[in-house]
């Protein structure tokens, strides 16, 4: 090179403000074509664009690994013949423009004069070289240079070193480079093997040293070669030397393998693809790096892999080969259009150039594939936005890796699986829907079964399910319905019925998708759409045993096609449903039927007592239970008492109705008989257990006396009653455990508490404090907590609440309307009144024939004082015969008694325990006509046991109407 080299003043230096032009837009390496694979393309491009940049005349790339003495052309343009050879090496030492810039890593300008061999043909005067260098963190990799006549301004400096930067980023980051982890030698090949030789390479004297077999493979006359590096690279084909150089500057830096494949030109003109490999080291001595290794010719298995190459790259799946360490060392075009569309697979790690496959840890998939020795196959959803099948097949140095794109397939996969799954739904739907109705009692049930199950299952809107009763439809239960169009229908003849009477009398399903068509075939409906909100409707009949016992109508909130498969399919819904319909129409007629039973044989109406003021409720059990055995009764016994009943039949049915009957009929009869509380609860015990050993009742019996106050009480296996007392408080009676009836085993054990006037009884069933998830000692708390008066409302007085406000608020609290009632209950609730002392008399007659006499007088004295005159010889006469009987058959003590009440109560009562009987008198008898004579003259008359004898009374009306 002639001219001078300059610096200081003749170098321009990149000091310039940055204020000039633009630095020039340059790609990315992952768009630049061939950028994976090829640095002889990288260079060019870099270098095309640096002319370009600074309209030069003609440039080039040198290259020169750290330590070496001289730098190597890589790339030009725009010089050729004696100039090209010139710059084919250039020494570091040297005043040349590039050998400034790598010295000195900074731009250098050397003049150049025309015609010289360093100067390009056609070159105008006042032309020179400028050179930048490309940066690398530990020294420049080499310099970038173009002849240019513009040396001092900054903007060109700016600019040409931008284009450095990016060329020298690209040979970094680009692919094929050996990893640092890579270790061992260099490779293990025969060394009688002729295809293999080797070679040494001084970087500091420019020197190579090749043995015989390297010479052969290189084409090179041992003879004739001088032993240069500028004379080797002049056989490594123009388009492979970058590369070369790039390894082996990266070997040096690295300290890593160098691996190189490249082709070299042989004497005949011929091309001979051989692969370099070696090993960077230095000497003790500091006199620079050196790389030795191995050379050997490849090009029969080069052509044979060009073909599998070739092969390859027209499979439709994509294929991977990675070496030891993981890196992909090829990839057919087909996997870098599924894994790495930007061409960044080459030379990298597969974990690290497909992030798809490191959430997965193929990492450590990778290492167990090689392990174990066997494939891996899974699928991954790539960074594409495809679903990608991957298999792993271990080989003796690596890994293949085959892509199978199943985004398709996927997709297929998955519309099939879509509409399997569909299929599947459905079925368990359908099987869902048949288990349910098969389950379903009452027609209410039915309707809320095909609400549930029927209508998501066709994705309708709502349901209606009317039956056919005596010619008039009439609905049993609704979802998804408004009021006004339900009502429309309600109780409608069905002749009259123009959408649904063809279906109901002929049978045949209706399928409606619009609302147009709904209005041209029922005109006179044409409001319904609109008050309804449906826009397609499936009118289907219900028929049974070969008659129309109804129709469903099912409805959709949106214009609905229905295809023959959902017709299909509703039709045979609706033959499921009308069968589940008629058995449940025949429930409910046997469920109507016994409540109606049930409910008559409970009392109709309660007795206005005296004693008490009585009120009752029966609630029975929800739909779909069988009606049960809970009853309760209010019974007027003799002196103004009252016995206050109720029982529980065990189980649900007619036959426990029919027996709660019995049990009340037999209660009600004994309580006439007069017999004590255990006597009768022994009889009633007896007629329980020889109903079967199934039968078992539970029943409480309380009766009240007005006159003394005092309560009497039984229970069988029943809970107690409640008792409010005027004060507000509340309590539960202690009373003696007996078991249920059927159960017990005699005698009965009763008890005895007292009463204040105006006080409350509840009497109650199990089913109204107790249920599955109610415990029965909480219900009856609760029970007793509802009694009371001291809740949010008017503030009134204790014992003003009328007894039927007070079940209706006691039974709606504790059976609110949204609890499933799975057991019937009772509650009679009942006020006292006690007779007060005026209206009551009571004297002890002595145990002799004056007792008679002074009864009589006791009598006639009382009654005038009650002002009831027109009684007194009437009494007087019972009296007189009452205790006449006592003093002639019986024993003393002898106690009158006076009730007035409803009626004027007439008692005596002894120490016998011999009841007297109305017998028949002869003609001639002189005794026995005595009770006969009471009967006539009083209402009613009778007999019961004390704790000490008998009693014996006699009502009359306290009116002038005496019986004749």
């Amino acid at each position: 090179m002639s001219g001078k080299s300059r610096h200081g003043p003749d170098v321009a230096a990149a000091g310039g403000a940055p204020g000039g032009a633009p630095a020039p837009e340059l790609p990315p390496l992952s768009s630049v074509p061939g950028a994976g694979s090829s640095t002889y393309e990288l260079l060019r491009t870099g270098l095309d664009r640096a002319v370009a940049v600074v309209q030069a005349l003609g440039g080039m790339v040198h290259l020169g690994a750290p330590g070496s003495r001289s730098l190597y052309l890589a790339v030009e343009t725009g010089i050729e013949g004696p100039s090209a050879r010139h710059w084919e090496e250039v020494d570091r030492g040297s005043p040349d423009a590039p050998a400034c810039a790598v010295r000195t890593n900074a731009p250098a300008w050397a003049a150049v004069s025309p015609g010289l061999d360093a100067s390009p043909p056609g070159l105008p005067t006042g032309t020179g070289l400028l050179s930048v260098p490309m940066p690398a963190p530990d020294g420049p990799l080499g310099a970038l240079s173009a002849f240019t006549r513009m040396p001092q301004e900054s903007a060109l400096h700016e600019q040409l070193m931008a284009v450095a930067v990016w060329i020298a980023d690209c040979l970094r980051g680009s692919a094929g480079h050996p990893g640092p982890t890579d270790t061992g030698r260099p490779g293990h090949y025969p060394a009688a093997d002729p295809s293999v030789g080797f070679w040494g390479w001084d970087f500091r004297t420019g020197r190579v040293i090749w043995d015989g077999a390297a010479l052969d493979i290189l084409g090179i006359d041992a003879k004739g070669f001088d032993g240069r590096i500028r004379t080797w690279r002049r056989l490594v084909h123009p388009q492979d030397l970058p590369l070369v150089l790039a390894r082996a500057d990266e070997a040096i830096r690295a300290h890593t393998l160098y691996q190189v494949e490249f082709r070299v030109r042989q004497p005949d003109g011929g091309l001979r693809r051989v692969e370099g490999r070696g090993q960077a080291s230095s000497l003790d001595d500091s006199s620079g790096p050196r790389l030795a290794g191995i050379v050997r010719d490849i090009s029969p298995g080069h052509l044979a892999r060009e073909s599998a190459e070739q092969a390859l790259g027209r499979m439709r799946d994509g294929l991977l080969a990675v070496d030891h360490t993981g890196r992909i060392t090829f990839a057919n075009p087909e996997a870098e259009r599924l894994l790495a569309p930007s061409g960044r697979l080459l030379g990298n790690v597969l974990w690290e150039a497909v992030p798809a496959l490191r959430t997965l840890g193929l990492q450590e998939v990778d290492r167990q594939t090689g392990t174990e020795g066997r494939p891996t196959e899974l699928d991954i959803h790539s960074d594409t936005g495809r679903w990608l099948h991957v298999r792993l097949a271990p080989l003796p140095d690596g890994l293949t890796v085959c892509v199978t794109d199943i985004n398709s397939t996927r997709r297929r996969q998955a519309e099939e699986a879509a509409a399997e799954g569909a299929a599947v739904e459905r079925a368990a739907r359908i099987a869902e829907l048949t288990r349910a109705l098969a389950v379903a009692v009452t027609g209410h049930d039915v309707a809320g079964v095909m609400a549930t199950h029927m209508v998501p299952l066709f994705g309708a809107k709502g349901v209606g399910v009317w039956v056919n009763e005596d010619g008039r439809a009439f609905l049993v239960g609704s979802s998804g319905y408004s009021n006004e169009s339900l009502h429309r229908f309600e109780g409608a003849r069905i002749s009259e019925l123009s959408a649904a009477a063809q279906t109901f009398l002929t049978g045949t399903p209706n399928f409606i998708s619009t609302v147009e068509e709904f209005i041209g075939r029922y005109p006179e409906l044409s409001d319904l759409p609109v008050v309804s909100g449906a826009q397609a409707w499936a009118i289907l009949p219900l028929i049974a045993s070969g008659h129309s016992i109804g129709v469903a109508c099912i409805t959709y909130d949106r214009p609905h096609l229905f295809s023959s498969e959902e017709r299909t399919l509703f039709t045979a819904m609706s033959g499921m449903v009308a069968q589940a319909m008629e058995r449940a129409r025949l429930f409910d007629a046997e469920h109507r039927r016994a409540h109606e039973l049930q409910r008559a044989l409970l009392p109709r109406t309660l007795p206005a007592l005296l004693a008490v003021s009585t009120a009752a409720r029966y609630q029975p059990a929800g739909d779909g239970m069988d009606v049960g055995g809970d009853w309760y009764d209010v019974i007027p016994l003799s002196s103004e008492r009252v016995a206050l009943a109720i029982g529980d039949v065990m189980g649900h049915g007619l036959r426990e109705a029919v027996t709660m009957s019995r049990l009340r009929t037999a209660g009600r009869a004994l309580a006439d008989l007069e017999q004590p509380l255990d006597e009768l609860f022994f009889h009633i015990n007896e007629g329980v257990s020889a109903l079967g050993d199934d039968f078992y009742a539970t029943c409480l019996c309380i009766v009240y006396d007005p006159a003394s106050r005092l309560c009497q009480a039984i229970t069988a296996g029943h809970p107690p009653p409640v008792v409010l007392l005027p004060d507000g408080t509340t309590y539960f009676p202690d009373l003696p455990v007996n078991s249920p009836l059927g159960a017990a085993a005699p005698p009965f054990d009763t008890a005895e508490f007292s009463l204040p006037d105006g006080a409350l009884l509840a009497l109650y069933t199990d089913g109204l404090v107790a249920s599955d998830e109610l415990d029965i000692d909480e219900g009856m708390d609760r029970l007793a907590r509802h009694l009371h008066l001291d809740r949010p409302g008017p503030v009134r007085a204790q014992g003003t609440e009328p007894l039927d406000d007070l079940c209706d608020r006691v039974v709606t609290a504790l059976l609110p309307e949204q609890r499933v009632i799975r057991d019937d209950s009772a509650l009679l609730v009942a006020r006292v009144h006690a007779l007060a002392p005026e209206d009551t008399f009571c004297r002890r007659l002595p145990d002799d024939p004056k007792a008679a006499g002074q009864a009589r007088t006791y009598v006639r004295d009382q009654l005038t004082a009650w002002n009831l005159d027109e009684l007194i010889t009437t009494t007087e006469l019972v009296v007189s015969e009452l205790v006449g009987n006592v003093v002639r058959h019986a024993r003393g003590p002898i106690t009158l008694r006076l009730l007035r009440g409803r009626t004027l109560v007439c008692e005596v009562t002894d120490a016998s325990p011999t009841m007297p009987r109305i017998r028949r008198a002869a003609d001639t008898d002189e005794s026995g006509r005595g009770l006969q004579l009471i009967a006539a003259l009083t209402s009613r008359w009778g007999a019961r046991y004390t704790s000490s004898g008998k009693c014996l009374w006699t009502e009359q009306p306290l009116t002038a109407d005496l019986p004749r």
